[in-house]
């Protein structure tokens, strides 16, 4: 992972541990990497409502996903994920 893409990438952590609609959108976006088919996948059209250093963030952390071929919990961020599961998702997840 290069450093821009770890810079972005917990940023949009940072971004989805908030409250408001951007927040849930990124947890969405995180979440649809981390298990769509549980978690519920990403609306692109939500890059919409983003303000344009998030959306920003979101293309370079698409461009991580395309090439690293991992899932967020090797690179180190399980423990973030989880979190993320805990707050935005059904307890069933958690």
């Amino acid at each position: 992972m290069h450093e821009n893409e770890r810079i972005a990438l917990e940023r949009l952590l940072d971004h989805a541990d908030g409250h408001s609609n951007q927040s849930g959108y990124v947890a969405d976006f995180l979440l649809a990497w981390w298990n769509a088919e549980e978690c519920g996948g990403f609306d692109l059209t939500k890059l919409w409502s983003l303000d344009t250093a998030i959306a920003a963030d979101i293309v370079t952390v698409t461009g991580l996903i395309s090439t690293v071929h991992q899932y967020p919990n090797t690179l180190g961020y399980k423990a973030r994920f989880d979190q993320l599961i805990r707050a935005w998702r059904k307890p069933v997840f958690a």
